[in-house]
Formats: structure tokens, C-alpha cells, sequence
């Protein structure tokens, strides 16, 4: 059963400085690649002049993650890339990209500077970043007489659901989206009820 994990519940951006090198790091939410990307893109677009774009994200429950990869962008194998996954690896929050952006000072770090610097950027900048629990949703199809309609809102908004969808044909067909953890309490109502719950449409 999916667990609720936390994730960023804004952007945030913060510098590090060290030896004249500046390691701008830029935290968001990203739950797949095309939205990791975006921030990537973003970096670039408010910072054209720098000299490296370091990245990492990890996507769904940091416990489980279902997609992560990184990016050097230039730096020497390992030392930008996967530090950064590596501070992301060990907070526990997922859905989550971080992009840091490198102006070089003039002062050398060697890999080991650069590798405490990626993470120490990392670091300083998810201490920072406010947080939200993502909590497993799932959507059903539900079909109904209208006589159940205000029973049925009034169950969706204890539960914390919402009403994705509604058709007013010869009976009323909606779309619901609720808490994982609240499908049981969904099935116990439609028992004894003139409510036919339908398959989910997906599971988020």
C-alpha cells in the first residue's frame, strides 16, 4: 500500500559560497522527468552566464523511489552529480528535483572540494525548504441517484475528497478523488446504498 512521504511544498533557492566559487542550489517539486527538467531549463534561463548546471532528482516515495539519475554537467565524474542525490538519498523526501548552478572563482576546489561543496549547497539548501506531506490519492467512478447527492458531498469533504467530475444524466455519474486510506470508508457507505462504485480511473 502506498505510504504518505513528504515533499517540497515550494521552490526554494539559496548560494554557498566558497574559495570565490559560488554554488547556487534551486530546489522544486518534480514529480516526473519533464517536470525536473523545467526547473533545469529555468536555471539556465535565469543564470545564462554560468559555468556548470549539477543536478539530481528523485521521483515518488524516497523510501521506494521509482526513478532517480543525476547529471555532472561538465564537473569530474562524481563530483557534483551524485552528492547532490546523495543529500537527497538520505532526507527522505520525495518528488523532488535540485539544480545547482556553478560559478567558477578562479581557486581550484579538486574533486574532494568540489564533491563537499555540491553537498554542502544541497544540504544547506533542503535544511531550508518548507515541506508537505503528500498523502496517496485514488479516483472512483460513481454512480448515483441525485437523492444521494448531498449524503455523498457531505462524505467526500469528512473524508478530505473532491469531486473531480460530474454528470447530470438520468442518474448522476461523478468522478471523486480521496485518500488511499479512505477507500474502505467509500465502500462501507455504497453498502446498502443505491451507489454504484465503479473501478478507479487511476491511482495518484
Amino acid at each position: 500500500m502506498k505510504q504518505t512521504y513528504l515533499i517540497p511544498a515550494e521552490p526554494l533557492e539559496l548560494c554557498y559560497e566558497i574559495k570565490k566559487s559560488k554554488f547556487i542550489a534551486r530546489i522544486g517539486k518534480a514529480a516526473d522527468r519533464a517536470e525536473a527538467m523545467a526547473l533545469l531549463a529555468q536555471a539556465k534561463q535565469d543564470y545564462p552566464d554560468a559555468r556548470h548546471y549539477c543536478w539530481a532528482y528523485l521521483f515518488g516515495d524516497p523510501k521506494q523511489p521509482r526513478s532517480v539519475a543525476f547529471n555532472d554537467d561538465g564537473e569530474p565524474s562524481g563530483t557534483a552529480g551524485k552528492p547532490i542525490l546523495n543529500v537527497l538519498n538520505h532526507r527522505g523526501i520525495g518528488d523532488i528535483a535540485v539544480v545547482v548552478v556553478r560559478y567558477f572563482g578562479g581557486i581550484k576546489l579538486g574533486a574532494g572540494g568540489l564533491v563537499r561543496a555540491y553537498s554542502a549547497a544541497t544540504q544547506q539548501a533542503v535544511e531550508s525548504l518548507p515541506l508537505l506531506t503528500k498523502v496517496p490519492m485514488v479516483e472512483r467512478q460513481l454512480q448515483c441517484d441525485y437523492s444521494l447527492e448531498p449524503e455523498l458531498r457531505r462524505l467526500l469533504a469528512s473524508l478530505k475528497g473532491l469531486i473531480v467530475t460530474a454528470d447530470y444524466g438520468l442518474q448522476l455519474t461523478m468522478v471523486v478523488s480521496l485518500p488511499l486510506s479512505a477507500e474502505a470508508t467509500l465502500e462501507a457507505f455504497s453498502a446498502g446504498r443505491r451507489l454504484l462504485t465503479l473501478h478507479p480511473t487511476k491511482a495518484v
